[in-house]
């Protein structure tokens, strides 16, 4: 049986700057099935998802819905709801959780504040193992299910406590894919013993690149660019990198030039990354059942160090980020 994942895989098609966008994520845990919209589509309040969508709209944080791997009980209520908020972005991460009766309590969220980092004291610090977050939607796409789901459960049958199924993590045809908080980065094509080796450098506050999508915090760009400067320069300290600017400039035919991604070390380093954006080729399905099309893709064209003499933006780490 032909699939979107088949399809890509086939191809070649590259992983890096194709990760789902968000600066911080809202993690709902409510069993049961999920539809195609989880939010508005499960045994999880339609109006409550409703209202959760328009509150997170344009905050840079993304909702989404999580339930322990296994049998799914058709159970219309969970008596009690996992929540976790974790924020991406570099030399500022962290991940927080609580237990809820009501998940109608996050509508009391300072949405805007999370997006921006600040998670105004909710929950409590997260000190269990990173979240391994597996997108397990077949409601969404069927590759979803026919590959999430095995990889779920064998992370959870080799105890490795972080593991949860999720709804959407985006980019179907890269399944099984896989979140991992507290840094963000996302991963495509995964198997049980690649997952393993991802948490155990997680665990060490360490980001390896193999299979790797980009961390959800920077656009598109910025994601390949950061990957391509770890390839470059062999940094795996996951809060050791920041991308912090990302320019664009009109061609002269008119035409969209590629993008200069500026990626700053903690320690002072900079790189300049020429990101452009091509297509893929020869057209294949994004989703499964749907019509062929091209996908964007990033390439990155050039990793120039920056002299240590030029002016620019840098940034300082913080000296415990994970805790707060």
């Amino acid at each position: 049986m032909s699939t979107c994942a088949t399809a890509s895989r086939d191809l070649s098609e590259p992983l890096a700057g194709t990760a789902a966008t968000a600066r911080t994520w809202l993690l709902l845990e409510q069993p049961g099935p999920w539809g195609a919209k989880a939010l508005t589509s499960s045994h999880l309040d339609p109006e409550l998802g409703r209202a959760l969508d328009r509150a997170a709209k344009g905050t840079g944080v993304r909702i989404a819905l999580i339930r322990r791997p296994g049998r799914h009980a058709d159970c219309h209520a969970a008596a009690r709801h996992q929540v976790y908020v974790g924020h991406t972005v570099p030399g500022r991460t962290w991940l927080r959780g609580t237990v809820l009766d009501d998940p109608r309590q996050l509508l009391d969220l300072d949405f805007a504040a999370l997006g921006a980092g600040d998670h105004g004291g909710f929950g409590a610090p997260h000190t269990g193992d990173p979240l391994a977050l597996v997108c397990t939607n077949g409601k969404r796409d069927r590759c979803c299910a026919l590959l999430g789901r095995p990889l779920a459960a064998d992370l959870a049958a080799s105890e490795a406590e972080g593991t949860w199924e999720t709804t959407h993590l985006g980019g179907h045809r890269f399944s099984p894919t896989l979140l991992v908080l507290p840094y963000g980065y996302a991963y495509g094509r995964m198997e049980t013993p690649a997952v393993k080796e991802v948490l155990d450098a997680a665990r060490a506050g360490r980001v390896l690149t193999k299979g790797c999508r980009g961390n959800s915090a920077w656009e598109r760009p910025g994601q390949a660019a950061e990957l391509a400067v770890r390839e470059e320069t062999g940094e795996d300290a996951a809060d050791a990198l920041r991308v912090v600017a990302t320019d664009r400039a009109a061609g002269a035919d008119g035409k969209a030039s590629p993008w200069e991604v500026t990626v700053a070390h903690a320690d002072g380093r900079r790189w300049r990354v020429t990101v452009a954006q091509e297509v893929s080729l020869p057209p294949r399905p994004e989703s499964c059942g749907a019509e062929l099309g091209s996908p964007a893709r990033m390439d990155v064209v050039a990793v120039r160090t920056i002299p240590e003499s030029a002016d620019g933006p840098t940034y300082e780490i913080p000296a415990t980020v994970t805790s707060k």
